[in-house]
Parts: structure tokens; C-alpha cells; sequence
């Protein structure tokens, strides 16, 4: 049987330890806390490190690995009973014996004619120095409103799909082209593109093209891709915000957020553009403001984007994807100058074929 001692008790000299060995010294009784320090600091480094990855994960996931949901989109819109699908699968099919147009130089007017659409691009230029602003315009008329098109990279729809402007262009047979609102980038939204409902997720302020050529600014949240095709809805946007509504410029676009998820929501300040916008029935404009570049473009504000959108006529502007993304092709080249020194892949494109 083992006995216990009374700690208070008197000791026996054959358990006696020398009041010298049983204080242990300064160092001795600082190890077991600095041990337990460093066990500490190595659990917390670790957790961070295990955060790290875990968040670089996650956002690699979210903004890098593709999501295919539909594998060919030209074949899915075939598929449908809308006569907007009718129409992709025809332009799909003659787009490989369309004729490539000679290249313009775009610093003077130039026009062409493509189907029914009458097309001229045009360069602008104001201000000076530091406050030289330089955009691009195409003036856009359609003979059938369902003319204005819209293709998705590698013919796929999904997230974090992803290809140049020009790119999606030249394997569409498009004339005339602007980069999209990288609906890829995100998860809501209305989608219709072609007459066909992609996504019915009703997140922001949208435009709807119709196919009477005629187009509105519309609250998302307020209706359904249902009811937007069956009001003869032909394409829709959603990104923002709206800048032109039945001609007046709309207020407080300064200080609008697209999305407030993680990543680049803000889009504030002087930032190179996109935008388009519709004079009257069939008559659009686009407008690819370049940035970033001092001495050639500086960029424009939105409440500036606005400005220019009215200028040129519209009575509906809405602004699309920016930054880098913002590209405008004509006759078989980019016209812009994107601010990433070269395109930017993007998930979708606005265009007019040949």
C-alpha cells in the first residue's frame, strides 16, 4: 500500500530533500510558461496558416475554377422553342462562310453595313494633359431589333468562364462587339441572352432589351425572367448601374455599389468604361471610355459616363463591366486601348455580326 504525506507534516530524514534542490531556480521555473508560449504561438501560426489556405481555396473556387452549367450554348438555344434560338442556330451555321471586312483606321469616321445594322465608329478626345478623356463611339442601327446579339466564352455558360473579347467575337462572326457585364464573375442576376433564360436570380437594377427594339432600365427584384421573356424581352443586362433613364441622368450613380460580395465592388472614381445606350427604336450607342492613362485617357466618372450617353442622344444608358474589361472591336481588331496593356478574358460579349 503506498501512504501519502502530509505536505505540512515534518519530513523523515530518509525523504528529506535539501531546501536547495526543492527551489527550483529562476531559469528552471520560467520553462514549462515559455514552453507553453511556444506551443501557443505555434497553435495560432497554424490556424492562420490553416485559415490562409482554407481562404485561398475558397477564393480560388469562387473566382478561378470554371462552373460549367451548360456546355454548348449554341446547341441549348437550339433546343429551345423560342424563335430567338431559331435565329443563333442560323447565324451559328453561316458564320463560317462570312467574309472577314478589311480593318478601318477608327481615328477618323468610318462605317460599314452589316445584315440589315448600319455601323460607324468613331474616336473622341477631350480635355488636355492630365485631364485628357478618350472614348470611343459607335453608332449603332439595327433593322431587326433581335440583330444585337450576345455570345458566351467558349460557347459555355457558367462561372469563371472566361475569354478575350476579340476572341468571342471572331468565333461568332461579329463585325462589331463590346465586352458583356461578366455575368461569370457572379451568380445572380436575370440572364436572358438570344430570347433564352439562363439565370432567374433577381439581385440588382437591369436593362431589358426588347425585340421591338426598344429598351428599359427595371428593378430586378421586382419581376422574373418569366415574365420578362413574355413581355418580349430579347437580352438583358445586369451589372449598373443605370445612368440614362427617359433622358435625364440618373442620380447618385456616383456612390453605387454592383455587388457587395467579396471582391472589387466599388466602382467608383475615373475608371476606363463601357456603356450603351438607345437613341430610339433600333438605334443604339456604345461608348468604350479608355483610363488609367495619363495624358491619354484619365477615365471618366459615372456621373461623366452619364454625361457623355446623354450627349450622344440616348434616352436609356446603362453602364457594363469596366476597368480592364472595357474593349470595343470593329472589323476584326480592337479599336481601345484597354487599360491592362491588352485584354481582358471576360465571360460574355455583346455584338453584331457580319
Amino acid at each position: 500500500m503506498s501512504t501519502q504525506h502530509d505536505p505540512h507534516a515534518p519530513s523523515s530524514h530518509h525523504s528529506e530533500i535539501p531546501a536547495r534542490e526543492s527551489r527550483p531556480t529562476t531559469e528552471a521555473a520560467h520553462r514549462p510558461r515559455r514552453r507553453r508560449r511556444s506551443i501557443v504561438l505555434l497553435a495560432s501560426a497554424l490556424a492562420l496558416a490553416l485559415t490562409a489556405v482554407g481562404g485561398a481555396t475558397w477564393a480560388a473556387d469562387r473566382f478561378l475554377v470554371p462552373k460549367v452549367e451548360i456546355a454548348d450554348v449554341t446547341a441549348y438555344e437550339a433546343s429551345t422553342d423560342s424563335t430567338g434560338s431559331d435565329t443563333a442556330s442560323k447565324t451559328s451555321e453561316s458564320g463560317d462562310d462570312q467574309t472577314a471586312t478589311t480593318a478601318t483606321d477608327t481615328s477618323a469616321d468610318s462605317s460599314t453595313a452589316s445584315a440589315d445594322a448600319a455601323i460607324s465608329v468613331r474616336t473622341e478626345t477631350t480635355g488636355s494633359g492630365d485631364n485628357t478623356v478618350t472614348y470611343y463611339v459607335a453608332d449603332v442601327q439595327l433593322g431587326d431589333a433581335t440583330e444585337l446579339r450576345s455570345a458566351f466564352a467558349n460557347n459555355q455558360f457558367g462561372e469563371n468562364i472566361t475569354e478575350k473579347t476579340s476572341e468571342i467575337a471572331a468565333e461568332n462572326g461579329a463585325t462589331f462587339a463590346i465586352n458583356g457585364d461578366y455575368y461569370g464573375f457572379r451568380d445572380t442576376g436575370i440572364v436572358i441572352r438570344n430570347g433564352v433564360i439562363y439565370r432567374d436570380e433577381p439581385a440588382r437594377t437591369g436593362i431589358a432589351f426588347t425585340r421591338d427594339g426598344e429598351a428599359k432600365i427595371f428593378d430586378e427584384t421586382q419581376t422574373s425572367a418569366e415574365e420578362l421573356l413574355a413581355q418580349g424581352v430579347w437580352n438583358t443586362m445586369s451589372f449598373g448601374p443605370a445612368l440614362v433613364d427617359e433622358g435625364a441622368i440618373v442620380s447618385g450613380i456616383d456612390d453605387v455599389e454592383v455587388d457587395t460580395n467579396f471582391g472589387n465592388h466599388s466602382i467608383q472614381g475615373a475608371q476606363p468604361r463601357t456603356a450603351v445606350g438607345v437613341i430610339d427604336e433600333n438605334h443604339l450607342v456604345f461608348v468604350v471610355v479608355d483610363g488609367r492613362d495619363s495624358g491619354y485617357s484619365r477615365g471618366v466618372t459615372m456621373t461623366e459616363l452619364a454625361e457623355i450617353m446623354q450627349g450622344l442622344g440616348a434616352e436609356t444608358a446603362y453602364n457594363l463591366d469596366g476597368g480592364g474589361s472595357s474593349t470595343m472591336y470593329y472589323n476584326g481588331e480592337v479599336v481601345n486601348q484597354p487599360s491592362n496593356g491588352g485584354e481582358r478574358a471576360t465571360s460574355d460579349i455583346f455584338y453584331v455580326a457580319g
